[in-house]
């Protein structure tokens, strides 16, 4: 779904989630995870519409939800730059990297482009570990990444490179 969609669809989508999950607080984050799979990411009117529904406040989804590093509060770009964040990648350059990603972009982690174009964030692990540090745009796993490859990576996620193996 569009994250312009109108606020009935937005209703009708989380509607739609909360009926497919047992009633009660314990069912929230699997709701809240629902809901950003359908939206794309936990707007203000989700959780509105959420509270509607189960009586579980905004603030409270909110709260809950800006604990865990999985949910987002934006509107995903049409591109993730995901960057590992894991032990091996942080120790062979991966900070350096996420820095000239986010110079490049012009973005923070957890932000997209004002274009829309690309969303950056720190991952965990990508589960490359022998091929670190390692950037995922779109999926795409590129492996030994440096600063000075930063631009290739990004023109390579929106087909403008060959790409790499």
């Amino acid at each position: 779904m569009s994250p312009s969609c109108s606020c009935s669809d937005v209703e009708a989508v989380v509607a739609e989630v909360v009926s497919r999950h047992a009633a009660g607080r314990g069912s929230l984050i699997p709701i809240l995870q629902d809901i950003q799979e359908a939206l794309g990411y936990l707007s203000p009117a989700s959780l509105r519409a959420l509270e509607k529904l189960t009586g579980i406040s905004a603030n409270e989804a909110y709260g809950v939800a800006t604990f865990y590093t999985q949910f987002r509060f934006t509107p995903p770009g049409r591109h993730r730059v995901q960057v590992c964040n894991g032990t091996a990648c942080h120790v062979r350059s991966g900070g350096q990297v996420t820095e000239e990603i986010s110079r490049q972009l012009g973005v923070g982690v957890g932000e997209t482009t004002p274009d829309g174009e690309f969303s950056l964030e720190r991952v965990a692990c990508l589960g490359c570990c022998a091929l670190s540090p390692v950037v995922a745009v779109d999926g795409k796993v590129h492996a030994n990444v440096t600063p000075k490859r930063v631009s290739f990576i990004l023109k390579d996620g929106i087909g403008g490179g060959k790409g790499e193996k």
